[in-house]
C-alpha cells in the first residue's frame, strides 16, 4: 500500500453529461422519455458541494468549503479540488445541491468568480431564497405533434442529494478524474418520468412527485469514466498583469447596491479615476465618427437610460441600423455584449460601433490621428490614464470599457421598498407577486413567470433566449455567432431595470410600449424549435393574464426606474 505524503496535490474533476454513453447534443430531439415522447435537452446546469475522498482504511478526507457550478451550455464541465493530500484512495463522494449553510448564505458576499456567485451561475431564486440545485430544460413533442417546453428545477433543502462512487485511484500532484452524468438514468431509473403523465415542470415544492423521482434517480446517474494525469500547462492559473498602469493613480470608488452580487471586473484593467474620466470624455467625443458629428452618447443617452428611444438607431451618415440600441448600465455584471453576444468584453464591444459602416463608419487609424490633433489635450489625459501620451486603439477601448463599467443603476423605487424606505401600491405589489411566481396550474401556481429570465436584483441573465417573437427568423440572432441551428432566434436577455425608459422594445424595437410587450407574452408567443422551454411549457400563445394582471405588471415594472437615468 502506498504511504500518504504531506504534499499537496490537485484533483481535477471533469463531468460530462451523457445519454446512454453518448455525449448530450443540445437542442436535438433525439431523446425518448419512458413513454416514448421525443424531446430535446437545451439546459443542464447544476451545483455540487461537499467533496470528500475515502482512504483505503475507510476514513474520509473531507475537502471543506468546496462548491462547484457546471453548465452544459457554457461548456463548463471542470472543477479543481486544491490542496488534496497526495496518496491512494478508493472512493469519492459529493452532493448535488447545497447544504443549508450554503443554500441560504448571503449571496452578495461571494467573490465574482466564486461558483456560488448568482451572477455567474444564474441559479439563485433571489427574493424567494435558496438556489436551484439542478436545472434541466428542453422541448418535447406532445400527443398532437406540437412542441411544448419542459423544465425540471430541483431545489430546496430536503432535495440535497449525496453521491458516492467507488473510484480506486492514486492522486499525484496533478490528477484528473473523469465522470459521466447520465441523464438517461436520471430521467428513467428507478423511477421513469414522462412529461404528459408526470408533468413538464417542477419547482420542487413539498410533495412534488417529479422532484422526488429525480432525487431517487440521482445516485445512479453519476459514473466513473477515467483517471489520468494532468500536464503542468493544464494546471497553471493565469493571472494577467494590469495593462499600462501609470506610476501614480487614484482607485475609482465603484458604488453599487448592497444586494448586488460582486461583479467580475477585468483583472488587467483595474478601475482608476484617471482612466474612467478619459473614457467619459471619449464617450461624448464626436470625432470618433467619420463626419465628426456623432458620439457614443448620441445613441446611448443618459435620460433614456443609455439608449435612444428609436426602434433602430441612425448612423453618423444617415444609415439605418438593424437592431435596437441596447442600454449600457449594469454591464459590469455581463459576460458578453451586443444582442447576439458577439463581443466577449466591453473593450472589444467599444471599438465595433466606431468601425461599423451603419454606425460611426470611421477607421481606428483616423480616430487616433484626430484625437492626437484635437484641441482637447488628449496627450495629457492619456498620460494620466496610461502613463504615456501615446494614443492607440487598445487604450481607447480600455478607457471606454472603464467608463461603461461605472454606469450602475440601483436606486429605483423597487430598491427603496426592499430597504424599507418606501411601500408598493396595491397594484405594484400584485405585479411583483405575478412577476416572481411561476405559471404551473397543475400545482396551483398562476403567476406570470417573468423571473425565470429576469430574476435577481439585476433583473437580467447572462443567457440568450428565443422569446417567441417569430417562428421564422430574418435575423438569426445568436446563431449568426455560433453557427448552431439551436441558437436561431435567440437574443441576449436584457435587464428590466429602467424598462419604462428604454422603449421601443425587443431586438428590433417592434413594440412601442410595455402594454404591447406584456400582450406578447399573454397571447402572441409563437412556437418554433428553439423557443425557450420556460415559455414553451405555457399554453399556446402565452399566459392567460387578465387585464388587471397586465396593468399590475406594468405598475411593478415602472418601479424599476432609477431617476438618475430619467433626466428628472
Amino acid at each position: 500500500m502506498m504511504e500518504f505524503s504531506a504534499s499537496a496535490a490537485v484533483l481535477q474533476l471533469q463531468i460530462t453529461p451523457k445519454w446512454n454513453g453518448e455525449t448530450v447534443q443540445p437542442g436535438s430531439l433525439r431523446y425518448q422519455s419512458s413513454a416514448g415522447e421525443s424531446f430535446s435537452i437545451t439546459r443542464v446546469s447544476y451545483l455540487l458541494s461537499d467533496f470528500a475522498l475515502q482512504r483505503n482504511d475507510g476514513s474520509w478526507l473531507e475537502l471543506t468549503n468546496t462548491a462547484a457550478w457546471l453548465d452544459l451550455g457554457e461548456s463548463r464541465d471542470t472543477l479543481r479540488l486544491e490542496n488534496v493530500v497526495a496518496g491512494e484512495y478508493r472512493a469519492v463522494h459529493f452532493s448535488l445541491g447545497l447544504g443549508t449553510h450554503l443554500n441560504h448564505a448571503d449571496v452578495t458576499k461571494f467573490p465574482a468568480r466564486d461558483p456560488m456567485n448568482p451572477n455567474l451561475n444564474g441559479l439563485h431564486w433571489s427574493w424567494q431564497g435558496g438556489y436551484i440545485f439542478l436545472a434541466l430544460e428542453g422541448l418535447w413533442r406532445n400527443a398532437d405533434g406540437a412542441l411544448d417546453g419542459w423544465a425540471y428545477h430541483l431545489a430546496r433543502d430536503p432535495n440535497y442529494t449525496r453521491i458516492i462512487l467507488a473510484a480506486p485511484m492514486v492522486i499525484t500532484n496533478l490528477t484528473r478524474l473523469e465522470l459521466d452524468f447520465d441523464l438517461a438514468t436520471l430521467l428513467n431509473a428507478p423511477h421513469p418520468l414522462a412529461f404528459a403523465k408526470d408533468g413538464s415542470s417542477t419547482h420542487s415544492r413539498p410533495g412534488d412527485p417529479v422532484a422526488a423521482a429525480l432525487v431517487a434517480n440521482l445516485p445512479g446517474a453519476f459514473r466513473i469514466h477515467h483517471v489520468s494525469a494532468l500536464t503542468d500547462a493544464e494546471i497553471q492559473a493565469i493571472n494577467p498583469r494590469p495593462l499600462y498602469l501609470p506610476k501614480t493613480y487614484t482607485p475609482y470608488p465603484l458604488q453599487m447596491s448592497a444586494t448586488f452580487p460582486i461583479p467580475d471586473l477585468p483583472r488587467d484593467n483595474p478601475l482608476i479615476t484617471e482612466r474612467v474620466e478619459l473614457g467619459r470624455t471619449l464617450f461624448f467625443e464626436k470625432q470618433l465618427a467619420s463626419n465628426n458629428r456623432q458620439a457614443c452618447a448620441d445613441c446611448h443617452q443618459v435620460h433614456y437610460a443609455m439608449t435612444d428611444h428609436q426602434p433602430v438607431s441612425i448612423g453618423a451618415e444617415g444609415q439605418t441600423g438593424t437592431r435596437n440600441a441596447m442600454p449600457l448600465f449594469n454591464l459590469a455584471w455581463k459576460n458578453s455584449f451586443f444582442w447576439d453576444g458577439r463581443a466577449a468584453s466591453l473593450r472589444e464591444q467599444a471599438l465595433q460601433p466606431i468601425q461599423n459602416p451603419l454606425e460611426m463608419h470611421e477607421t481606428l487609424t483616423n480616430v487616433v490621428a484626430k484625437l492626437a490633433g484635437a484641441k482637447a489635450d488628449y496627450a495629457v489625459a492619456f498620460t494620466r490614464a496610461f502613463g504615456t501620451p501615446e494614443i492607440t486603439p487598445e487604450k481607447i477601448a480600455l478607457a471606454l470599457e472603464q467608463y461603461v463599467l461605472t454606469l450602475i443603476s440601483f436606486n429605483a423605487k423597487f430598491d427603496r421598498v426592499q430597504r424599507g424606505e418606501a411601500t408598493f401600491t396595491a397594484a405594484e405589489q400584485r405585479g411583483f407577486e405575478l412577476f416572481a411566481t411561476e405559471y404551473d396550474p397543475r400545482r396551483g401556481q398562476h403567476g406570470a413567470d417573468c423571473f425565470h429570465c429576469h430574476g435577481g436584483p439585476l433583473f437580467q441573465s447572462q443567457g440568450f433566449a428565443n422569446n417567441g417573437l417569430d417562428d421564422r427568423f430574418s435575423d438569426p440572432g445568436r446563431a449568426r455567432v455560433t453557427g448552431r441551428t439551436n441558437d436561431l432566434g435567440k437574443f441576449a436577455v436584457p435587464s428590466l431595470r429602467n424598462i419604462a425608459l428604454t422603449g421601443p422594445y425587443m431586438h428590433d424595437g417592434r413594440f412601442t410600449n410595455l402594454d404591447q410587450v406584456i400582450d406578447h407574452y399573454a397571447g402572441g408567443v409563437k412556437r418554433s424549435p428553439t423557443l425557450d422551454p420556460n415559455l414553451a411549457k405555457h399554453p399556446d400563445g402565452g399566459l392567460p393574464l387578465s387585464r388587471a394582471d397586465k396593468q399590475a405588471l406594468v405598475a411593478f415594472l415602472e418601479t424599476l426606474t432609477d431617476e438618475k437615468y430619467s433626466g428628472e
